[in-house]
């Protein structure tokens, strides 16, 4: 995995996970990249300082690394809804139809109850709580 720093057109800085430099360049080109602020699609990448062991700690403010984490998990939010079918609160009956092979593998998305989402982790189902909407919590 590789991380890069990068920005909209519109001058929003956030960060971006990727397998490798090959799927950033596919993933821009394709308009698959979205500004976690304001949903542009004119992403580029932002100046990066090179990280160099050895040297003293970062000086970025715990404010910087929450706005970093908030647009990260906003991000990752909005991937997984743009690339993944909602099921809604069939989620666990779905999951488990995938992972033993009764329907097609693919990416879902819903709600379960707690109880539920213990069920599947101890059956070996792999699942994950999905980030928060932090834009519809202020």
């Amino acid at each position: 995995m590789i991380s890069y720093s990068l920005r909209c057109h519109k001058g929003h800085e956030f960060d971006g996970w990727f397998r490798d430099s090959a799927a950033f360049e596919q993933q821009s080109e394709r308009g698959q990249l979205n500004c976690p602020s304001c949903n542009s699609i004119r992403i580029e990448k932002a100046i990066m300082a090179p990280a160099i062991s050895g040297t003293k700690k970062s000086m970025r403010s715990k404010a910087g690394e929450a706005k970093q984490m908030r647009q990260f998990a906003t991000g990752l939010r909005k991937y997984i809804q743009q690339n993944a079918d909602y099921v809604g609160p069939n989620f666990a009956e779905e999951a488990r139809k995938i992972h033993y092979g009764e329907t097609p593998e693919r990416h879902i998305y819903g709600e379960a109850t707690p109880k539920e989402a213990k069920e599947l982790i101890e059956e070996g189902v792999d699942v994950a709580p999905l980030p928060p909407d932090l834009d519809s919590a202020n």
